[in-house]
């Protein structure tokens, strides 16, 4: 991938999903107000604006497993959501392993502010964040 590349990153969820957005050339990425989702349904209209504002050239979508690598139920559903936004805009979406993904967030918004920063939304965009991160890193 380009080091130029613009990449959105998303934590997949039942009730939220979190967004953020990633500078290859930098490496680092910035969380953007997390999505509210129907039972993982998401306004596909707040998605195509975010792709209209940030023309990616990526998408990663975080990968749910458990921690010994297995599928859990919401697996299957996250790669559904990639599969979507593959179809919808047709950009390169892949899926990263996302485990540990939450844990890191909670602890970067605590060191940022303590507990009065760990709001759901706040946890699952800084949670895309680490998973883009954690992407980049192996690009």
């Amino acid at each position: 991938m380009a080091t130029h590349s613009t990449v959105l990153a998303f934590d997949f969820g039942t009730k939220s999903i979190g967004v953020a957005v990633g500078q290859m050339v930098t490496q680092t990425a910035f969380p953007l107000e997390a999505l509210k989702a129907n039972d993982g349904i998401p306004n596909w209209a707040s998605i195509q604006d975010i792709y209209d504002e940030w023309q990616p050239d990526a998408v990663i979508v975080g990968l749910p497993l458990n921690m010994d690598g297995s599928e859990q139920d919401i697996t299957a559903r996250a790669k559904k959501f990639a599969n979507r936004l593959h179809g919808r805009f047709k950009k390169p979406v892949q899926m990263h392993d996302e485990r540990l993904s939450t844990v890191d967030a909670k602890a970067m918004l605590f060191e940022l502010g303590g507990y009065k920063k760990l709001s759901k939304g706040k946890v699952d965009s800084v949670s895309a964040c680490v998973i883009f991160q954690s992407w980049a890193e192996v690009q």
